[in-house]
């Protein structure tokens, strides 16, 4: 669980940032998490059952994240491309209707310290796609460990990776919007939209036999007379529903909607870790 959280975090990240709009400290938030969530699931590997190849992609994708957070942080001064550019246009924007002039993102005149340099090298988001492709190699091994139909077993793997990595990125980007003032609504809604195109595949995977259809007839036992299989379609259908109230809530004009979004983002991240999780219970044990 925990390898698939950082694994499909990091691919959501890399998503966010290959625009080159949002800030450095976004990309340090999420490579810090999934570094530690890689720790985790390392751990668990050897605690709980070791598979070679899981554990290795656990340890790899942790070495990734604190590799790339370095890089990161030493390439700091030179920002983000993209940002800078629509600092450098709101500014102009702001000068023409007001006369005031604002210092551009690139110059450091004012204040060498605080300034980028736009000579710098700048970080590469493609290095936010290692520790996913690391980690997807280790969700494989783990899939075939799984036991039963292996096809099924890698599908509900490596979608549900993406499924709870998206939701989990989608909240924590929706809160970056407080911290970065005027960044593109675009790339929430890029989000969001990636969660309504993942949801039919998470759904469609865990309904493939043995599957959740099996608990409401009642050949795979819950243990609570077919209750977590409701419990289950429940979380699924309030997932979707939430999302889609997401994307109308980013419609509207007003900056508090993209915090009302985040708000139900977080509603999301319960019934989408709901949808995942109560299905891994119940037919793990088949």
């Amino acid at each position: 669980m925990l390898l698939q959280w950082a694994t499909g975090g990091m691919l959501f990240c890399w998503f966010t940032t290959r625009r080159r709009v949002i800030g450095v400290g976004y990309g340090w938030l999420l490579r810090g998490t999934y570094l530690c969530f890689a720790l985790g699931a390392l751990a668990a590997g050897l605690a709980f059952g070791v598979n070679p190849i899981r554990e290795a992609a656990s340890a790899g994708v942790a070495l990734a994240c604190l590799v790339g957070l370095v890089i990161s942080i030493i390439r700091r001064r030179a920002g983000v491309s993209g940002q800078q550019a629509e600092f450098d246009r709101r500014s102009e924007r702001v000068a023409a209707m007001t006369g005031i002039d604002r210092q551009p993102a690139g110059d450091e005149s004012v204040d060498p310290e605080s300034s980028v340099d736009a000579n710098g090298p700048e970080f590469n988001p493609v290095l936010d796609l290692v520790p996913a492709i690391i980690g997807s190699i280790g969700l494989v091994a783990a899939a075939f460990d799984a036991g039963g139909n292996t096809t099924v077993a890698l599908l509900r793997t490596l979608i549900g990776a993406a499924f709870i990595g998206a939701v989990s990125d989608a909240m924590l980007l929706g809160h970056w919007y407080l911290v970065q003032p005027g960044l593109p609504r675009k790339l929430l809604n890029e989000m969001v939209n990636a969660l309504a195109w993942l949801w039919p595949f998470e759904v469609g995977a865990l309904l493939l036999p043995v599957g959740m259809a099996s608990v409401w007839v009642g050949t795979v036992d819950d243990g609570w007379n077919g209750l977590l299989g409701w419990m289950w379609a429940m979380c699924a259908l309030t997932t979707i529903i939430l999302i889609f109230v997401t994307k109308a809530a980013l419609k509207e004009r007003y900056y508090s909607a993209v915090m009302a979004a985040t708000g139900l983002l977080y509603l999301a991240i319960l019934t989408g870790f709901g949808t995942d999780i109560v299905a891994r219970a119940v037919l793990d044990q088949t």
